[in-house]
Protein backbone atom coordinates (compact mmCIF):
# COMPACT_ATOMS: atom_id res chain seq x y z
CA UNK A 1 0.00 0.00 0.00
CA UNK A 2 1.09 3.52 -0.92
CA UNK A 3 -0.09 6.20 1.46
CA UNK A 4 -1.79 9.13 0.11
CA UNK A 5 -4.00 11.65 2.45
CA UNK A 6 -7.14 9.74 1.71
CA UNK A 7 -5.31 6.48 3.45
CA UNK A 8 -3.80 8.26 6.35
CA UNK A 9 -7.37 10.56 7.05
CA UNK A 10 -8.93 6.79 6.85
CA UNK A 11 -6.23 5.43 9.46
CA UNK A 12 -6.20 8.47 11.46
CA UNK A 13 -9.72 9.64 11.64
CA UNK A 14 -8.71 12.49 13.76
CA UNK A 15 -7.38 14.36 11.07
CA UNK A 16 -10.37 14.00 9.10
CA UNK A 17 -11.00 18.15 9.08
CA UNK A 18 -9.12 19.54 5.80
CA UNK A 19 -9.46 22.94 6.77
CA UNK A 20 -7.12 22.56 9.68
CA UNK A 21 -5.25 19.65 8.43
CA UNK A 22 -5.23 20.14 4.56
CA UNK A 23 -4.48 18.02 1.82
CA UNK A 24 -1.52 19.83 1.41
CA UNK A 25 0.27 19.96 4.40
CA UNK A 26 -0.43 15.86 4.68
CA UNK A 27 1.04 15.63 0.99
CA UNK A 28 4.11 18.02 2.20
CA UNK A 29 5.24 15.81 4.91
CA UNK A 30 4.27 12.47 2.81
CA UNK A 31 6.78 13.96 0.74
CA UNK A 32 9.44 14.50 3.08
CA UNK A 33 9.19 10.79 4.54
CA UNK A 34 9.60 9.67 1.57
CA UNK A 35 13.24 11.21 1.99
CA UNK A 36 13.55 10.38 5.05
CA UNK A 37 12.69 6.94 5.47
CA UNK A 38 15.10 4.42 4.44
CA UNK A 39 11.84 1.89 2.84
CA UNK A 40 14.33 -1.36 2.77
CA UNK A 41 14.80 -0.65 6.48
CA UNK A 42 11.26 -0.06 7.91
CA UNK A 43 10.30 -2.95 5.07
CA UNK A 44 6.36 -4.15 5.26
CA UNK A 45 5.72 -1.65 8.44
CA UNK A 46 6.79 1.51 6.00
CA UNK A 47 3.51 3.21 5.41
CA UNK A 48 3.07 2.90 9.21
CA UNK A 49 6.14 4.94 9.88
CA UNK A 50 4.88 7.26 7.14
CA UNK A 51 1.78 7.84 8.78
CA UNK A 52 3.22 8.51 12.04
CA UNK A 53 5.94 10.41 10.76
CA UNK A 54 3.16 12.79 9.09
CA UNK A 55 1.03 13.23 12.01
CA UNK A 56 3.99 13.95 13.99
CA UNK A 57 4.77 16.88 12.24
CA UNK A 58 1.08 18.13 11.40
CA UNK A 59 0.11 18.23 15.09
CA UNK A 60 3.33 20.75 15.46
CA UNK A 61 2.20 22.72 12.56
CA UNK A 62 -1.60 22.81 13.71
CA UNK A 63 -0.02 23.92 17.12
CA UNK A 64 2.31 26.79 15.52
CA UNK A 65 -1.08 28.14 13.77
CA UNK A 66 -3.24 28.17 16.51
CA UNK A 67 -0.06 29.79 18.59
CA UNK A 68 0.00 32.29 15.58
CA UNK A 69 -4.29 32.82 14.80
CA UNK A 70 -4.01 33.99 19.06
CA UNK A 71 -1.15 36.72 18.09
CA UNK A 72 2.03 34.61 19.43
CA UNK A 73 5.14 33.38 17.44
CA UNK A 74 4.69 30.25 15.73
CA UNK A 75 7.20 27.61 15.74
CA UNK A 76 7.70 28.59 19.00
CA UNK A 77 9.37 25.37 20.99
CA UNK A 78 7.33 24.58 24.51
CA UNK A 79 7.35 21.55 26.05
CA UNK A 80 4.85 18.98 27.77
CA UNK A 81 2.84 20.57 29.96
CA UNK A 82 3.09 18.79 33.56
CA UNK A 83 0.93 21.23 35.78
CA UNK A 84 -1.43 23.78 34.88
CA UNK A 85 -3.42 26.15 37.39
CA UNK A 86 -6.70 28.24 36.85
CA UNK A 87 -7.90 30.03 40.41
CA UNK A 88 -7.94 27.80 42.95
CA UNK A 89 -7.78 24.78 40.34
CA UNK A 90 -4.86 22.93 39.53
CA UNK A 91 -3.88 19.68 37.79
CA UNK A 92 -0.76 18.15 36.61
CA UNK A 93 0.14 15.11 35.17
CA UNK A 94 3.46 12.35 34.98
CA UNK A 95 4.30 13.03 31.42
CA UNK A 96 7.51 10.81 32.06
CA UNK A 97 5.95 7.36 31.97
CA UNK A 98 5.32 8.26 28.18
CA UNK A 99 8.23 9.81 27.20
CA UNK A 100 11.08 8.05 25.08
CA UNK A 101 14.46 8.54 26.82
CA UNK A 102 16.70 10.83 24.17
CA UNK A 103 14.16 11.11 21.54
CA UNK A 104 13.86 15.02 21.60
CA UNK A 105 11.25 16.79 19.73
CA UNK A 106 9.12 13.22 19.19
CA UNK A 107 8.44 13.19 22.61
CA UNK A 108 5.78 16.80 22.12
CA UNK A 109 3.23 14.44 20.51
CA UNK A 110 2.17 11.14 20.64
CA UNK A 111 2.89 10.08 17.29
CA UNK A 112 6.01 10.94 17.42
CA UNK A 113 7.05 8.63 20.26
CA UNK A 114 5.58 5.58 18.32
CA UNK A 115 7.43 7.02 15.53
CA UNK A 116 10.71 6.97 17.32
CA UNK A 117 10.13 3.66 19.12
CA UNK A 118 9.67 2.17 15.74
CA UNK A 119 12.27 3.90 13.79
CA UNK A 120 15.09 2.84 16.95
CA UNK A 121 13.92 -0.74 16.26
CA UNK A 122 14.82 -0.75 12.40
CA UNK A 123 17.65 1.35 12.83
CA UNK A 124 19.06 -1.30 15.07
CA UNK A 125 21.24 -4.40 13.37
CA UNK A 126 24.12 -4.75 11.21
CA UNK A 127 25.21 -2.01 7.89
CA UNK A 128 27.67 -2.16 6.06
CA UNK A 129 29.27 0.92 5.15
CA UNK A 130 32.44 1.24 2.97
CA UNK A 131 35.39 -1.21 3.08
CA UNK A 132 34.86 -2.57 -0.37
CA UNK A 133 33.91 -2.08 -3.88
CA UNK A 134 30.12 -2.16 -5.10
CA UNK A 135 28.84 -5.04 -6.84
CA UNK A 136 28.35 -2.81 -9.57
CA UNK A 137 31.87 -1.26 -9.59
CA UNK A 138 30.78 2.60 -9.15
CA UNK A 139 33.18 2.55 -6.22
CA UNK A 140 30.30 3.37 -3.92
CA UNK A 141 30.27 1.66 -0.85
CA UNK A 142 27.47 -1.62 -1.15
CA UNK A 143 24.45 -0.79 0.57
CA UNK A 144 23.66 -4.84 0.83
CA UNK A 145 21.53 -6.92 -0.45
CA UNK A 146 17.87 -5.85 -2.23
CA UNK A 147 15.02 -7.78 0.21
Amino acid sequence: MTVTAASFRAHYPEFVDSVVYTDAQITYYLTLAGLMLNAPRWLSLLDLGTELFIAHNIVLEAKAQKTATAGGIPGEMTGITSSKSVDKVSVSYDTSSGLVPGAGHWNLTIYGARFIKLMRMFGAGPLHVGGGVAPDNTGMAWPGPVL
